[in-house]
């Protein structure tokens, strides 16, 4: 069902792409499999690599694919433990789950001989092309962070900064010990449903071009009703769900100083963008750019896909030795945007107001 959920999605794409599993060998399991898509793979260009998020498969990707195919190849791939690659048990200590992971992108790396790839992660996704970066920066010539997850800390009183009645604290350290999705795949056949009532922004930020409403959230529903493998190595690294027990932004100091770093933020996303700020402001001799998309909550390649898809090509331009054909992306002229207290509130009523419960936060 998974299967034909994605090959209906990706009937709307205009190009052709091949999809196939890469046998990475016993990386975590036995001999585990990455499913892979790729598009224009003949492009003698530096080829761009996805990582999509928590909850999530290649298909999402589905309104960004053609545009990021046009002049280079375009590799996305489902995460082991997620969609339809392999689904082994991971470790249970964060640190040894989430070198696991990275261990599986470079063996998939490998296996596909790719010299060098600009990397680019969305959420979760982020946070593990940020830790693949540092363990092989020569591996990455740009590296891309749509609004990350598990870069800040944790704050001590996020439970009154964020306006969380007590009653949702008591019941989400209640539900501690459990998956994050456990209630989609509790809800049996009926986990469509319960995806579609619960998300349904994500379902109107694809209608422009997946024609059958039914579609995205039978692909989002069948990628976490399978065994939770990933889900629960993504539970171990996670602390409290909407932050890292190792945060990433005390770790980017280890990032070669040659490795180039783009961080997208949404301006209505629940994610603390001032992580990026800290990494712009401390990485003096390193190209970092920042960029706030308007408009755009946590899913910016979703919510504003025509301008996600202009800077992402951009910075793919630029990494080429090519003038961007968008708005200028100059290091130089990239301003530093500091978050008040003011707009965290905003961002967070924000984020409410776009509902993103995250019993299904496909991030």
């Amino acid at each position: 069902m998974l299967r034909n959920a994605e090959k209906r999605i990706f009937s709307y794409l205009k190009n052709a792409y091949r999809g196939w599993f890469v046998d990475i060998g016993p990386v975590v399991g036995e001999a585990d499999k990455i499913w892979t898509i790729s598009l224009n793979s003949d492009s003698p260009k530096t080829p761009l690599v996805l990582l999509h998020g928590f909850g999530a498969g290649v298909g999402l990707w589905i309104l960004n694919l053609d545009s990021f195919a046009e002049n280079r190849p375009v590799y996305a791939i489902d995460i082991l433990g997620f969609g339809r690659s392999s689904r082994p048990k991971f470790a249970c200590d964060a640190m040894k789950a989430e070198g696991q992971l990275v261990a599986s992108i470079e063996e998939w790396r490998r296996e596909m001989k790719l010299n060098e790839m600009i990397l680019l992660g969305h959420s979760m996704g982020g946070f593990l092309a940020a830790s693949y970066a540092i363990s092989h920066p020569d591996r990455v010539k740009h590296l891309i962070l749509a609004d990350p997850w598990g870069f800040p800390d944790k704050p001590a009183d996020y439970g009154s900064k964020y306006n969380i009645p007590v009653w949702v604290r008591v019941l989400a350290f209640a539900m501690q010990p459990l998956n994050p999705l456990w209630a989609v795949r509790a809800a049996g056949p009926f986990g469509q449903w319960v995806v579609s009532k619960a998300r349904p922004d994500i379902i109107r930020k694809y209608t422009t071009v997946v024609k059958e409403e039914e579609l995205i959230p039978q692909y989002i529903h069948q990628c976490n009703a399978q065994t939770p493998a990933g889900e629960s190595a993504f539970h171990s690294m996670m602390s409290g769900f909407g932050w890292a027990k190792h945060p990433m932004i005390h770790r980017m100091k280890d990032l070669d100083k040659d490795v180039p770093i783009t961080m997208m933020y949404g301006s209505r996303s629940w994610v603390d963008r001032a992580s990026g700020d800290s990494i712009k402001l401390s990485r003096i001799h390193s190209y970092v750019n920042i960029q706030v998309i308007n408009g755009a909550g946590h899913h910016i390649y979703a919510d504003r896909p025509e301008v996600f898809n202009r800077y992402v090509n951009d910075v793919c331009a630029l990494s080429d030795g090519q003038k961007a054909s968008g708005e200028s992306i100059d290091n130089s002229t990239c301003e530093v945007t500091t978050t008040t207290t003011e707009e965290i509130a905003t961002i967070a009523t924000d984020a409410a107001a776009e509902k993103d419960a995250p019993v299904i936060e496909t991030k």
